[in-house]
């Protein structure tokens, strides 16, 4: 993964600690859709993996805490017909997890008062609403 928030120097996880298991996909095929396998299932152990440093390890687990199985992350692909296609869409889809994982939270929203313009026009609204309404009462003939 290129360098971004939450990975500065970027991101690189060793083909070795990724284990990938095949298996008959359910998606389009043809003539041989039931006998190839084209699904894709990729995992990545991250509780014990020496690639994420101890912060980063905490905040994906933190983040994807119920998505883990036994501290591992699974991730599926067969959306494409071919096992290539779904390699890497599933190597694609486990980086945009940890990239998501991996960035800080975003700053807290700090309060903001309204300003004087809005609250006057507000209550102006709010006046001009209550005259529009207390006209519509019962009319009254002269009496």
């Amino acid at each position: 993964m290129p360098a971004g928030p939450g990975i500065p120097a970027g991101l690189v996880v060793p083909a070795a600690e990724l284990t990938e298991r095949f298996s008959r996909s359910p998606g389009p095929g043809g003539q041989s859709v039931n006998t190839t396998d084209t699904r894709v299932e990729l995992v990545f152990d991250v509780v014990s993996s020496p690639t994420l440093t101890e912060a980063q390890r905490s905040r994906v687990v933190a983040h994807l805490g119920d998505r883990l199985t036994d501290g591992a992350v699974v991730v599926t692909a067969s959306e494409h017909r071919g096992q290539h296609r779904n390699r890497v869409a599933a190597r694609e889809r486990l980086a945009d997890l940890l990239r998501d994982a991996l960035a800080p939270p975003p700053p807290p929203r700090r309060a903001t008062k309204p300003t004087r313009g809005s609250q006057r026009r507000r209550l102006e609204g709010k006046k001009q609403r209550g005259q529009t309404k207390s006209l519509r009462g019962r009319v009254r003939g002269d009496e």
